[in-house]
């Protein structure tokens, strides 16, 4: 069904008038009221100054507001996706103008004085058809904004022109504003305040863009938006959580909600990647293997947003928190032993260093499935080792971001039957790895330093380090008279020339040139670069460089396969215990040939 946008500048006046047959609503999911003052004074003096400049009765210019966007929802209103924070406002300012207005008596007031009146009263309220009476309590802006209490003093104020000297919220701030630079400027150039007036109505223009759904707006919204954070899936699915509960559980559910924002953001994630990986355990345990990855907002929209109603969905989502708490900030979780274990937050941190996500979806689901089994940390352990030794060794043959993704769809759906699922990767004989380690893609590189560094030490690496060229990238032309340039920059890319380090030295090649470095390598606190700066070695060059390839691709081969041993010789799953099958037995007949086992 085509998508249907209706666009059609308006004036104030006919916009906010329109909220008689169609009132607005700023919806739950929308952030709270935030204008400040200086944003309040930019808004009123550019009015002003349009007015005394271009605008007024005499003049035919208009005054650009912005855009409004929005979509008709099930109950007949305007629910506004973007532009709530303006049309507040302007609900506002006409408030404090219609409040100066009426403080007179109607025996004095001006003709000028009773026609605005008249003209305000319906972009603001309800007025009866047939005597034109205001009905003050039928506003025609409604804010619903979840968790805030302010919605009842935006609707005092609007309700009665009044607004308490001492409230420090910003509805309250800001209407006292817009009156006092409406006093402020009437006092100083009483005759522009009608023309000002006027030209608030009828020429400061707005540009709704009606949409015919939420999913269109949002994605109108998204494009449009270049002002502030955009409204993500997370700010609506809290609504509608929120919108399902019983009364006397919203309250509990705000707080958590507010407590999971914070923790979220504290481990330097949101609410809204929690959602997305969970997303991934609720597809693998419907068996879901499809490589298209469906949008967040509509996978939990699906059947009338069923899967957002299971009532373990937050406590799934703070599990899921718990996990990169130790993986982003290395807390130590009370109860679970895993995450003080030196070994399992170097294979985590390995991890990290992989080029794109999908390590992070496997990981996820078998610490959801099972961090409560007896023997987790054991088999957390020899998991992720696994996953890393599968991983590294498809990304150094194929370094493409789609390699894996089936595979790792696969194995999120076996992780959810067995505490030791299958991993039903491509099988790599190890000896064809060799030159992929020693001339590796660029993008692997910080995953096989660490490799290396975690075989020789139990600290993590420190925060901030580099990739370490011992054979610098910059050198004297006459330094190597018999290798051409195109050999020694191949060569200065290869592992063997390549250490972790804490800082970058920029030492160009030349006589004595490595023994200055030694000296540098000697004081780092990663063991592999200490042991270079305290070996033997007095010389660096290519041969250097080819000899070190050797022992490393050596000792990364060993690892892995060490690795993968460990996990196939696990005990199978306890509660599920399956004799292998034939294809099973085929395999483990190919890795015994392979010399893996």
């Amino acid at each position: 069904m085509p998508t249907t946008i209706e666009v059609n500048k308006q004036s104030v006046e006919t916009l906010l008038g329109s909220g008689k047959s169609k009132p607005f609503v700023i919806p739950e999911y929308q952030r709270p009221y935030a204008w400040t003052d200086e944003q309040v004074e930019t808004l009123f003096e550019d009015l002003w100054e349009f007015t005394a400049t271009s605008g007024g009765t005499e003049r035919e210019s208009s005054y650009f507001l912005g855009s409004v966007v929005s979509y008709e929802n099930e109950n007949g209103e305007q629910e506004i996706i973007d532009g709530q924070q303006r049309i507040t406002s302007l609900f506002l300012l006409l408030r404090a103008i219609y409040t100066k207005l009426v403080a007179t008596a109607a025996s004095e007031r001006t003709a000028e004085a009773n026609n605005f009146i008249g003209k305000i009263e319906p972009t603001i309220w309800r007025t009866n058809k047939l005597t034109g009476m205001v009905d003050f309590k039928n506003i025609l802006l409604n804010s619903r904004v979840v968790n805030n209490d302010s919605n009842e003093i935006l609707r005092s104020i609007l309700e009665t022109g009044k607004a308490d000297e001492n409230a420090k919220d910003n509805y309250s701030k800001n209407y006292r504003y817009f009156q006092e630079l409406f006093d402020k400027h009437s006092k100083e150039n009483p005759l522009m305040v009608y023309q000002f007036i006027y030209a608030l109505l009828n020429q400061a223009i707005l540009l709704p863009i009606r949409a015919d759904t939420q999913d269109t707006a949002l994605t109108i919204f998204s494009t449009l938006n270049d002002r502030g954070l955009p409204l993500s899936d997370a700010d609506i699915f809290k609504a509608k959580i929120y919108n399902k509960l019983e009364q006397d559980a919203k309250k509990a559910f705000i707080e958590r909600w507010k407590e999971l924002d914070e923790q979220a953001t504290d481990a330097n994630e949101s609410i809204q990647q929690l959602f997305y990986y969970n997303m991934f355990y609720y597809r693998a345990l419907d068996k879901d293997t499809k490589t298209t990855t469906p949008g967040v907002r509509k996978y939990y929209a699906a059947n009338k947003f069923e899967r957002l109603y299971k009532p373990e969905l937050l406590d799934t989502l703070f599990v899921i928190l718990n996990l990169w708490k130790v993986v982003n900030k290395g807390e130590e979780l009370e109860g679970e032993d895993w995450s003080k274990n030196k070994k399992i937050r170097q294979t985590l941190d390995t991890l990290a260093s992989y080029p794109n996500e999908f390590w992070k979806y496997p990981v996820v689901i078998y610490y959801v499935c099972y961090r409560n089994k007896a023997n987790f940390e054991k088999r957390f352990a020899l998991f992720l080792n696994k996953l890393l030794m599968e991983l590294m060794t498809k990304y150094l043959m194929t370094p493409t971001i789609n390699a894996v993704k089936l595979d790792i769809l696969k194995l999120n759906s076996a992780i959810v039957v067995s505490i030791v699922p299958a991993f039903e990767f491509k099988v790599i004989d190890m000896p064809q790895l060799e030159p992929y380690i020693q001339n590796p893609n660029r993008n692997t590189v910080r995953m096989l330093l660490k490799t290396l560094a975690y075989e020789h030490q139990d600290d993590l690496l420190p925060a901030k380090w580099e990739i370490e060229h011992i054979f610098p990238q910059k050198w004297q032309t006459n330094y190597f008279p018999d290798e051409s340039d195109s050999t020694i920059k191949e060569k200065i890319e290869h592992i063997g020339n390549k250490l972790p380090f804490e800082k970058k030295l920029n030492i160009v090649a030349g006589n004595g040139y490595f023994k200055k470095k030694k000296k540098e390598y000697a004081t780092s606190k990663i063991e592999i670069t200490n042991a270079m700066g305290t070996s033997d070695v007095m010389d660096w060059n290519v041969d250097s460089i080819m000899k070190r390839d050797i022992r490393v691709s050596d000792e990364v081969v060993k690892i892995l396969n060490r690795w993968n041993n460990e996990y196939l010789n696990i005990p199978g799953d306890e509660e599920k215990t399956e004799l292998p099958s034939e294809e099973d037995l085929a395999r483990i007949e190919e890795f015994k040939k392979k010399g893996w086992i």
